[in-house]
């Protein structure tokens, strides 16, 4: 019997560690988890934007230690879309660009594990689009921050031809959120197509009556209290139809509206009131 103890001891041990490991990396994701969440409610931007940089590291540094853990990957998904929303498109195009195609590829390594859209992939638009009926609720966030990442790169790559080739595969991922769960993330979707219909000329598939539905949707489904919604019908409708009233209209009320809107997103409140200033500051260049 001593024997056969001395013999498992080493095993017993090593099992143990690999426990008490796996235990630390979910406590870990836990709490990095948790912290997202008290990020997206700061209304300091310098120290929201500060606190990001170590957060996504540290969530890069557990999808390292557990690289199937989709919770993680979908976490890095969202905090990478999420920071070159807040503190890049603005300021550093280049680094957005990088930062979005980096949250893309996140969500990719969940979306992949499905092998219908695995093997769709890099097929036809057709078997692409029957691949993604594989995904159901559990699915949105996965399905909504890969299509966001991917669909915010391609709108700043609209002079790219491989940009363009890839917009009916993120159409096709964000119509299967919309059938899933078109409420998810304050009516996100409906952003997604807002911006998607009003950035680009009708002949690569733009049009605003469509631009106009969906934010008047996202909107309703917020009911009003998700700000960036404003400044994107702001940009991608009111100022494509060159309404000057109501582009003005629309980004005073971001500005002038109370900072505890949305408790829970105070910070994207606060990155849509900065980005309302400084588009309504050039107003005049605009019309």
């Amino acid at each position: 019997m001593l024997k056969r103890i001395v013999i498992l001891f080493p095993f017993l041990l090593l099992m143990s560690g690999c426990s008490i490991n796996k235990l630390a990396i979910n406590a870990t994701g836990s709490i990095v988890e948790h912290t997202m969440d008290a990020l997206m409610e700061e209304s300091d931007l310098v120290f929201a934007e500060e606190s990001a940089h170590g957060n996504l590291k540290l969530i890069e540094g557990l999808i390292k230690a557990d690289p199937e853990n989709e919770k993680f990957l979908s976490l890095a998904a969202k905090g990478f879309s999420s920071y070159a929303l807040a503190f890049l498109e603005d300021n550093d195009k280049e680094r957005a660009k990088i930062f979005y195609e980096r949250a893309k590829g996140y969500g990719l390594r969940i979306l992949l594990k499905k092998k219908r859209f695995n093997e769709a992939f890099n097929n036809d638009i057709d078997s692409f689009n029957q691949s993604l009926e594989s995904f159901g609720r559990d699915d949105v966030s996965a399905l909504f921050w890969t299509g966001f990442s991917w669909g915010s790169w391609i709108n700043m790559n609209l002079d790219l031809p491989e940009a363009l080739v890839d917009i009916p595969k993120v159409e096709s991922i964000m119509r299967r959120v919309m059938e899933l769960d078109e409420t998810y993330y304050y009516g996100g979707v409906h952003l997604f197509f807002g911006i998607s219909y009003g950035s680009r000329s009708r002949i690569l598939g733009g049009n605003l009556e469509k631009a106009r539905a969906h934010f008047d949707m996202a909107e309703k489904i917020s009911k009003g209290n998700f700000l960036i919604a404003y400044f994107y019908q702001a940009k991608y409708y009111a100022m494509p139809i060159q309404d000057r009233s109501l582009f003005e209209s629309l980004l005073q009320k971001v500005i002038t509206s109370p900072p505890d809107l949305l408790p829970e997103q105070r910070l994207i409140n606060e990155v849509a009131k900065v980005k309302a200033k400084n588009l309504l500051y050039k107003i005049d260049e605009y019309f």
